[in-house]
């Protein structure tokens, strides 16, 4: 038995490509179950993203496993192979588990250290599950991949850095008020990220919503998605006396917030600090308003300066986190070669025996002129040839097994002597 995976990602497909080629929720029981009557296919599991699809199959011969996925792949969505073949990717046996682990451990993410592919891979394990798709070995793999998950997520900083500009403006929210649970804060505009930011500081603690915009009924639409409080355009910095935190994002031509304006706003609030976020381009906020006491203002390149700076400290993290894939992938294949070594040691042995007995067959009218005694040496002699041949790569196979590469030999045994392992067999 073999581990593939097969799949199309962010790395090599066009979003064209992957919008057609996918699995929901809806329909991925129903892809699962057809997969798996597929030939070749004895185990599977479908993880289907915005960014991604891959396969995963255990599968008794891995070129035809694969093409059997790929087929798959391609003819549940309506597609030819050969539409699909230049963005396609394969790995098998060692190379397949690796690619999961550095799946699930972000590695191969878009954006390193993302956490949601973690759940995403643990659903799609789930579905398999429960589609009775999965047997002991994909059971056991994904429950190292998790492990593996856990690890780098518990015991690295790969996640820890925001590498997004709403996830930048809320990291630098909170170094300046410590914890932004409590705060208020204006949204300035209806842009999508000034929305996005506005968001993420909701769930992270920020209590109250304030929404302005020149048009006021988009005010009121936006402000009713944060139960918060529409503010009319003109009565702005009155308002902005209750802002800890002002996102502007108007796409306005000229600058909509000036030092002049926001100066008097921070003497009324006994100079208690403002956090301001300028996403627009080009820029809504005056640059002076910085030189202010007590007023903190970044715009978009302040802010992309942060994601930078964060992606290359998730970067020398990238280390740790293969150490940890190392020892869980060294750990799950030394577990997954020894399941291949009674059963392919069973069949060499069948092998030679039937080579043995043939032989003997073939010779059999000569042997008939020997006396019964000297035939019967002749069984023992050939059984004694046979058990001296098995005993080095016997002895060495069950020395591999220990080992994290003990499936190459099991692999490479099956090869060379053309073996039919029946991996019932134990």
């Amino acid at each position: 038995m073999q581990i593939v995976a097969v799949g199309l990602n962010h790395k090599t497909a066009p979003v064209a490509i992957r919008e057609t080629i996918s699995f929901p929720e809806a329909v991925v029981r129903d892809a699962l179950k057809t997969l798996s009557k597929y030939k070749h296919i004895k185990e599977c599991v479908i993880l289907s993203t915005c960014n991604r699809v891959e396969v995963y199959a255990v599968v008794d011969e891995p070129e035809k496993g694969i093409h059997s996925v790929k087929t798959f792949m391609a003819h549940y969505n309506g597609k030819k192979t050969s539409d699909l073949e230049d963005h396609l990717y394969t790995y098998h046996g060692r190379d397949a588990v690796n690619h999961v682990f550095r799946v699930v451990a972000s590695l191969d993410s878009m954006i390193v250290g993302e956490p949601q592919i973690f759940g995403q891979l643990k659903d799609a394990y789930n579905f398999a599950f429960e589609s009775g798709t999965t047997r002991s070995i994909f059971n056991t793999l994904f429950k190292y991949a998790s492990q593996v998950g856990k690890e780098v997520r518990s015991e690295t900083q790969i996640g820890k850095n925001a590498v997004s500009i709403s996830f930048a403006a809320v990291e630098l929210a909170k170094k300046i008020f410590g914890d932004v649970e409590g705060k208020t804060v204006m949204i300035v505009g209806a842009g999508e990220m000034g929305e996005l930011t506005a968001r993420h500081l909701v769930s992270n603690g920020v209590s109250h919503v304030l929404v302005t915009n020149r048009t006021f009924s988009k005010a009121e639409e936006l402000a009713e998605q944060f139960h918060g409080t529409p503010v009319p355009f003109e009565k702005m910095y009155e308002k902005m006396v209750e802002a800890d935190i002002v996102i502007s994002s108007t796409g306005a031509k000229n600058c909509v917030i000036s030092k002049a304006e926001v100066a008097p706003v921070l003497q009324r609030r006994m100079n208690r600090p403002v956090f301001f976020i300028d996403i627009a381009v080009p820029r809504d906020i005056e640059a002076e308003v910085n030189s202010l006491d007590n007023a903190y203002l970044y715009d978009i390149d302040d802010l992309q300066m942060v994601v930078a700076a964060n992606i290359k400290e998730r970067e020398k993290e990238i280390p740790l986190v293969e150490a940890i894939i190392h020892k869980h992938l060294k750990a799950f294949l030394g577990w997954y070669s020894s399941l291949d070594m009674v059963p392919a040691i069973i069949s060499l042995r069948r092998k030679l025996d039937n080579i043995r007995e043939s032989e003997i067959a073939r010779s059999s009218s000569s042997l008939a002129k020997l006396p019964p005694e000297l035939r019967e040496q002749v069984e023992i002699l050939t059984k004694s040839i046979i058990n001296k041949i098995l005993h080095d790569p016997v002895t060495e196979l069950k020395k591999q097994a220990e080992h994290s590469n003990g499936y190459a030999y099991v692999e490479a045994l099956g090869k060379l002597f053309n073996l039919k392992i029946d991996h019932q067999e134990k």
